[in-house]
Parts: structure tokens; sequence; C-alpha cells
């Protein structure tokens, strides 16, 4: 295949959702339907496993929950399908913040019982600021949950976007028998408990053929043909042109959990969902067929298997087409750099790739070089933008409980905070202070077990007044120089040695502003890709 055939062969997207609205789950099944594995729950290996593909972390199988990003690919319907299983708790968005600048569409799951809630909201604005393409998946409708229509509504109402049903639920919950398909009339009856793929479906004629009543009951099937009435009354036809531009959201209804529904969502994905866009940076757009290689790192990985020390930069192919061996430029640190093993991934398990094309997602083994936002090309000087880092909500001081071990630690800190779980500022004139800052308290939780149990490091996390952390910058060097000499307590350096003032509270932050003309407080790191 040539470069744009390349290209159109591909599909990359993230699962979004709030927590506990079966997202994990959803991508198990998506992974069964494309033979990436062979039992839910399970990977390609001599026995099953009781945790989920994506979650590979220790934490992760102990809490349930997902706290970094999986990478997996699989073909399904013709496509090689690039999916990013994004943490659902809210103590990581920042990791899902970025992963959203890697892809090119999402599908949101949300939870037929609680509906739209608040991680949902936050999610569903970053996919608008970039006008991001996304198809709802509302889950666990063998539970009793909400009225579809209400649903609907709500999602409109509180996502700001306009939704088209593409299938309808007929019941829910103990009474839940099935879907209809509304774009071509077939019906798919619901079996509890099936983990296999299905590829059976009821194809009738019309809603008043006699075997629908036969099968649903005549109640049921009533109901169902009023709904459908009604869908087609309040709702356009489903425009695949405003669903590309991030304006209409379609709808399917399912149960990821027992399988169902899954397939629809999957073919439709296939047939709509775009292949790899243009990228954004400080010298304009990149498009994906433009023949020179870029990329740019949207998340970092250390000791994604506990027995290497691997570190591993995750890369999204942006343009051209990415070699093994071949030497690359590195634009931020203006070197040369090339890799002899870049990986594919399916979670856990790993393969040396030869080349990759607009849309994959490649693991490079890294010894410290890279950092979240850094950009390869293959000579260009230009970087991608639209990655930032956001300015924390906690604060804590990190206090070594083992001198003994203070290389361990210092180590551990540095190569955890590159990977964008946290940030790390340091206050070198007052002893060399470190304080870590983050958008949840769980993450703290995570990264003293990381230091712990991959560092053999110790530490607590001491709680510290700073209400906000911003950048600081000025186009006077000795205006900026007298205010870091004023107010040197509550200056600190990010990793990469830019100026931090840290706010004890809003009110002396925004006084501060009004203050200091001279000074540019920013609270993202989105600034820096301004300047390179």
């Amino acid at each position: 295949m040539n470069l744009q055939e390349q290209i159109d062969h591909r599909r990359t997207f993230a699962i979004i959702s709030h927590p506990d609205a079966g997202k994990t789950t959803l991508t198990e099944k998506l992974l069964l339907y494309g033979g990436a594995i062979q039992v839910a729950g399970a990977v390609k290996s001599n026995k099953i496993k009781k945790t989920a593909t994506s979650d590979f972390m220790d934490i992760e199988r102990q809490r349930g929950i997902s706290v970094a990003t999986s990478v997996m690919a699989f073909e399904y319907g013709g496509k090689l399908i690039n999916l990013l299983d994004t943490p659902g708790h809210k103590d990581f968005a920042e990791d899902t913040y970025r992963t959203l600048t890697a892809v090119d569409s999402v599908i949101l799951v949300i939870d037929c019982v609680k509906g739209v809630e608040a991680q949902t909201e936050r999610l569903m604005e970053v996919c608008r600021m970039r006008n991001t393409p996304v198809i709802i998946f509302i889950n666990k409708l063998d539970r009793e949950g909400r009225d579809p229509f209400d649903l609907l509504e709500e999602l409109e109402d509180k996502l700001s976007i306009s939704v088209r049903p593409l299938s309808w639920p007929i019941n829910m919950g103990s009474r839940f028998k099935g879907v209809y398909k509304l774009y071509d009339g077939s019906l798919r009856l619901f079996d509890a408990g099936s983990q296999k793929v299905e590829d059976d479906a009821l194809v009738i004629e019309d809603l008043t053929d006699p075997r629908l009543e036969d099968i649903v009951g005549e109640r049921d099937a009533g109901q169902l043909a009023e709904d459908v009435e009604l869908i087609e009354g309040l709702f356009e036809e489903f425009d695949k042109e405003l669903y590309a531009d991030g304006l209409l959201a379609p709808v399917f209804f399912g149960s990821a959990i027992n399988n169902f529904g899954v397939k629809e969502l999957l073919d439709t994905f296939v047939q709509i969902a775009p292949s790899p866009q243009s990228r954004p940076t400080n010298m304009g757009p990149i498009e994906p067929h433009d023949k020179k290689f870029s990329g740019f790192v949207f998340k970092i990985h250390a000791n994604l298997d506990p027995n290497h020390r691997d570190r591993i930069a995750f890369l999204r192919v942006c343009s051209g087409k990415f070699e093994r061996n071949t030497f690359y430029h590195h634009v931020r640190a203006e070197k040369k750099v090339r890799f002899s093993n870049p990986t594919s991934f399916m979670a856990q398990k790993k393969s040396i790739i030869d080349e990759a094309f607009p849309g994959d997602v490649i693991g490079l083994y890294d010894t410290g070089n890279f950092k979240i936002g850094d950009t390869l090309t293959e000579g260009k000087k230009f970087m991608f933008s639209g990655i930032p880092s956001f300015s924390p909500e906690i604060f804590m001081e990190l206090i070594n409980k083992d001198p003994m071990r203070s290389k361990q630690l210092e180590k551990g800190i540095q190569q955890l905070t590159d990977e964008g779980v946290a940030q790390l500022f340091k206050q070198e004139h007052l002893g060399n202070r470190k304080i870590v800052g983050t958008v949840g308290a769980l993450q703290f939780e995570v990264i003293q077990y990381r230091l712990e149990h991959e560092y053999k490091a110790t530490c607590v996390f001491q709680p510290i007044e700073v209400y906000k952390a911003c950048w600081i910058t000025s186009e006077d060097p000795n205006a900026l120089k007298e205010f870091v000499k004023r107010k040197d307590r509550y200056i600190a350096t990010d990793k990469n040695g830019i100026y931090v003032y840290l706010a004890r509270s809003q009110w002396l932050l925004n006084s501060e502003i009004e203050q200091n003309t001279a000074i540019t407080f920013h609270m993202t790191s989105e600034f820096k890709t301004a300047v390179v």
C-alpha cells in the first residue's frame, strides 16, 4: 500500500467515560470482536486472567481501576484500529486529556443508570475544544436504568452536542429483550451472559412484521413502533459530515459485560470514524499525507515491565512513514536519535515493528531523552502544539523517609513525573525542597506505591499551603529577576527550569497579576511550544 492507502486503512480513537461506566469492559469486547483476545477478561495464554487486558499495573489490578493509558491495535472490518483505553478516574484526568490529543475520534461510554456525570462533562469539554468526533455508547441496559429519551435529552443539554440514536433498546433491566437497529431495520436479541462473538441478527421487513410480535410480544412490539416513530419525528437523519465536525454524536445502546450491542457500535465506527487527521504545530498544520515523517510524544511510562527497568515513550505518528533504525531529529534537544526496537502494543504484549504510518501509536525505548510534548521530524524544526500541562490542583511536599535511598528516590520521582501523572517543582534555594502537584489525591497514593515497589524508595507526602502553580515569563529579564528575588519563598522551577509562582490563594494570585504587569502568569505550559 502507498502512503495514502496506509492512512485510509487506519482508525485511531480513545474510549472515555466516568469511572465505573464500563469503559474497560467495552475495550475488552472490542478486542474480542477484533480477534485480539479469545475470551473477554483473558489474554492469549494458557490460562485466563481475571483482570482486564488493558490494566497492567499492580495497583490497577488491586483497586480495579485504570490509572494509565493502554495502547492496543487490532484489525477489524478491513481497517487497522489503534485503540487507546484511558483512565476513567477523575484524579488521572490529565493523562486522559493528553491522550485525546493523539486520537482522531472517541467513543464515550455512559452508564444508563447514572447518565451524564461530572467527569463526563469535563471530558467532553476537551473533545469540544478540538471538535473531536464522538460516538456515544449507553451501557448496562441489563440493569434498570433511566428512560432512553430522558438520557438523550440529558446528553444534548449537558454535553452541548446534538445526538442521533442509531439503535434502540426494547425495555431494560430484567425485561431487556434486545436492540433494534434503526439504520438497517434488523433486530438483535439479548442473550444474558454471552461471552462469545455472535453474528446472527433477525432481519425483519418493518415494524409490522408479525415475527416481531412472536419474539418480543405484542406490547413491546407496539412500544417499539411508537418509539421509532417518535425518534424519526424528533431527530434529524444521521449526517456523517456533522459527526466528522464534532457537532453530532450517533448513539448506541447495549450491555458490554454481556457482549451485547458492541458489534453494531464497532461496525458503524469502522464505516464513519475519520482516518488520521492533520495536527497543529507552531508553524501551521501538518497533514498526514506529507511525505516527511513527524510525530509527538504524548505519554511516557517507566517500568512497563517491572522485571526490566524500561522506559517507554508513546509516540503518535502524524505524517510520513516512521522506519526502524532511521535517524530522526529531536526538535527540543536539537539532536539526532534512532530506534532499533520500536514497538506496537497489545496492552502488556509488545512486538517490534519495522515501520509505522500516520495514526499509529508506537513505543520508543527511552533512556531519558524524551519529555511529554516532544516532537520528532525528518529534519524540520517545528513543534506540535496543543499538548499542555495544566496547573495542578493539589500540592504536597515530598519527604524522604530513608536518606540511604536518596538516589533511588530522586531517580524515581524524576521518571514518574516525566510520565505526566504529576508535576515536580523544585525550590533549590530552600534546601532543594521538592513539591509534587497533581489533579487528584489518588495520584499521590500511586506515586508512593510505585516509588516503593519499583524503586525501593520510601517517602511521605506532607500538605502545603499552595492554591495554584503558575508559570511566569516576561519580556523584561530584569523585571522577572526582580520578581523572583522578591518572592523567592513562593518561587520554584519546573522540570525544564522555568520559573513557577506558587500562589497561596486566588486572591493573592489576582493581586500579584494586577501589581506585576511586566510579568505574564501562565495557567498551562502551552506557551512553551510557541518559543521553540
